[in-house]
């Protein structure tokens, strides 16, 4: 018993020092950024300890991040039995929508199974298998959903590369604190099913994009995360799994691509470097 005592003591020291090292680091790298870059940030761990937080409320533009929401109410459906991620879609002209992805250069007629676009939607953040999805899933589905869990400000309120609905002041929309959130979900399996949180869990950690959390840190780190790019907005979400597991969510507004991502970069590397 003692033993045990001295374990846990020593691990709640050693933590509470890592915690303050981080904070210290994070404090001076954010301060010495140009006042016109905001930073929105959440660190936690696994259970939902804050590690860090800047902004962690503020809501901000999702970019490609809200391809998460996504990929859960679609897993939702699949548990309930009423997608099955097998299922053919056969691709049409009207689906082809522009931005990152493969499916626009593919021809019309072309067949893709549900789980494949699942995978191109997170893994090479592909715009067309988005759509395609939230056609199959109803953006009122997602929505709703999020609001079950509790994270209202995870918001579907357009397609991917809809012009005429930015113009006219629709967004999609997440938190850092939220999105977060919806990572730890997926990790501690209560969402969907066990299973189909392993498959999510293994679809994220194929996200393609190094520019961001992985620009500073080891290649053959893993972690489970997404990312998003707008022209005013920056931002990378999901799970490091260093020694200790911790979930993060960076989104970076008033810089530029660039500039944002030498800034996730750096603080994801002290995040990983700290803890």
């Amino acid at each position: 018993m003692k033993l045990l005592l001295g374990s846990l003591l020593f691990l709640s020291t050693m933590f509470a020092t890592n915690g303050q090292n981080l904070k210290n680091a994070l404090d001076d790298y954010l301060s010495s950024l140009p006042a016109s870059v905001r930073v929105g940030l959440s660190i936690e761990d696994m259970s939902g300890n804050a590690l860090f937080f800047q902004n962690e409320t503020l809501r901000v533009p999702a970019a490609s991040i809200i391809k998460v929401p996504i990929m859960v109410e679609v897993m939702e459906q699949v548990a309930a039995g009423r997608i099955n991620l097998l299922t053919l879609h056969s691709l049409k002209a009207t689906d082809k929508t522009s931005g990152a992805g493969v499916l626009n250069a593919r021809p019309v007629g072309s067949k893709i199974s549900v789980l494949d676009l699942v995978r191109l939607m997170i893994s090479v953040s592909d715009n067309t298998a988005t759509n395609i999805l939230i056609d199959k899933v109803g953006a009122k589905a997602v929505n709703t959903k999020m609001k079950r869990l509790g994270l209202i400000n995870l918001q579907l309120n357009r397609k991917m590369m809809d012009t005429a609905a930015v113009a006219k002041g629709f967004e999609n929309y997440v938190t850092p604190l939220e999105i977060n959130a919806l990572f730890r979900q997926i990790y501690l399996k209560k969402v969907a099913s066990p299973a189909q949180c392993d498959l999510m869990m293994a679809i994220l950690k194929s996200c393609d994009d190094t520019t961001t959390f992985r620009k500073l840190l080891p290649k053959a780190l893993p972690m489970a995360h997404k990312t998003g790019e707008l022209a005013y907005v920056r931002s990378d979400a999901g799970i490091i799994f260093a020694g200790v597991p911790f979930v993060i969510s960076v989104f970076v507004e008033g810089t530029t691509t660039k500039e944002a991502e030498e800034i996730i970069g750096q603080i994801a590397e002290r995040a990983y470097r700290f803890l």
